[in-house]
């Protein structure tokens, strides 16, 4: 009898044994694939990292090649464009200078101010391209420096502002380009229409917003004239920079042109 007890106690240590044995093994198994699965991850993370670093430098390399094309563009603009502006403005001098007829100098005067208009936007689009002026800085100095230049001649007194703005903020060169494009139909509908003795240029940035705000002591607009072409124009090309257009009429004319940096 008690030969047999000591059988089934033998028995059941052993079986106890091999039930270890087997959990050991089924542990030491899920160990070393966890162990597989995240080595398998980390590498996997590595390839899409090294994938996507090489994704950046692409589109780095990108849009270095550009900018360098921009910057090429503008320097040939400037040497063979602005030269030739130059030429033909000296020449039509030299030519009203012999003129004798009335009309033949009206007729050089007119083309004196069609060289001054070209040279005008040949500098707007050197501007433009000129990668180096995609910030809030360079963007607001230009606006500040047109603005005056615009208005100089006119009965128009000009205010200017600028509020927690960061000047090294970038702003791309889509979005510079149409607020610029805003501010010069803003200030041609100014001078022709508002009937103002003062406009105020502001620029206000919070954080990741940027508002100019042009504002006149005018007329206001009808509402109930059809909106013009200007003014639709100014609001689409808000509308494709994901910013916003909005206009008030109380005591003049207020226009806020908003965009996310």
């Amino acid at each position: 009898m008690d030969h047999i007890q000591d059988d089934i106690k033998l028995a059941y240590i052993i079986a106890i044994g091999i039930m270890m044995i087997f959990v050991v093994f089924i542990i030491l198994i899920v160990l070393t694939y966890n162990k597989r699965q995240l080595l398998y991850l980390r590498e996997k993370q590595l390839k899409e990292s090294e994938h996507q670093n090489q994704l950046l430098q692409k589109e780095l390399e990108k849009q270095k090649s550009i900018e360098a094309e921009r910057e090429r563009i503008s320097h040939d603009m400037h040497d063979d464009l602005g030269a030739g502006i130059s030429a033909l403005k000296l020449q039509a001098e030299f030519l009203k200078q012999r003129a004798e007829n009335d009309d033949l100098k009206n007729d050089i005067d007119e083309l004196l101010k069609t060289s001054e208009e070209m040279n005008l936007s040949m500098r707007e689009m050197l501007w433009s391209l000129n990668s180096g002026n995609d910030t809030l800085g360079s963007f607001i100095d230009y606006s500040k420096m047109y603005a005056q230049n615009f208005l100089k001649k006119t009965k128009i007194l000009l205010l200017t502002e600028s509020e927690n703005v960061v000047l090294e903020t970038i702003i791309t060169t889509e979005q510079r380009r149409n607020l610029f494009l805003c501010l010069k139909e803003a200030l041609n509908n100014a001078y022709k229409h508002s009937e103002s003795n003062q406009l105020k240029l502001s620029f206000i940035q919070r954080d990741k917003e940027f508002m100019m705000k042009i504002s006149d002591n005018g007329i206001g607009i009808n509402h109930e004239k059809a909106e013009g072409n200007g003014l639709r124009n100014m609001k689409r090309r808000m509308q494709e920079q994901n910013g916003h257009c909005e206009v008030t009429t109380e005591n003049g004319t207020h226009l806020f042109f908003r965009i996310n940096l």
